[in-house]
Formats: structure tokens, sequence, C-alpha cells
């Protein structure tokens, strides 16, 4: 099993900048079978949503929305990743969740972290 937990959520003025972090806890052998490493948002009355993934070997996925503005990246010997976001805009509020899979199609979850946009 993974423990996932996320930190750097707040709230920022649009066209600011926060950085999220999720790190990754447990035992060895689960951690280092992770193989994806993702962030999703979910706002209120919406879908949850992909917002940016990183595989094992460095591929990066973004959602349109955010595609120039954020940017996903990993510690590899911290077992954390994050999600840098810049220019941010008041559609960006949301709650923040990270989420891993591992081999065998496990998957983890974390509790969240909120983001709030002013305009």
């Amino acid at each position: 099993q993974v423990q996932l937990v996320e930190s750097g959520g707040g709230l920022v003025q649009a066209g600011g900048s926060l950085r999220l972090s999720c790190a990754a806890s447990g035992s060895s052998g689960s951690v280092s079978s992770i193989n994806i490493m993702a962030w999703y948002r979910q706002a209120p009355g919406k879908q949850r949503e992909l917002v940016a993934q990183i595989t094992r070997a460095g591929t990066t996925t973004y959602v349109d929305s955010v595609k120039g503005r954020f940017t996903i990246s990993r510690d590899k010997a911290e077992n954390t990743f994050y999600l840098q976001m810049n220019s941010l805009k008041p559609e960006d509020t949301a709650v923040y969740y990270c989420r891993v899979v591992r081999g065998l199609g496990y998957q983890n979850w974390g509790r969240g972290t909120q983001v709030t946009v002013s305009s």
C-alpha cells in the first residue's frame, strides 16, 4: 500500500503561482512499483478531471487548459512529485488530488488540497 499526502494548496490572486507536492510513502516495494503519477482536480459541481501525469519513463501529459502554465515533475529520491502552477486563473480553482498507479493496476489517491484563485 502507498500513502499519498498533498501539500502546497492555498489562496492566490489570478496570475500568481503555487506549487503542489505529493509525497508517497509505504513499503519500499510498493513505492518502487509506481508507474504513473498524476494530478487531478475537481471543481464544485464538476467531474474530477486529469490535469497532468508523468510516467515512470518521464513522459508527461497535460489537459489542454493548463498547457504552457502547469508543469509536473518528480523527485525520485524523495518519492515526491510536484505540480508547478503558473499564471493561475479563477477557473483553476478546485480541490487538487494526486494519484499513483502501481504495478498490476493498483492505485492510490491523496486526500486533496484546496486551490483557490481570486480574480
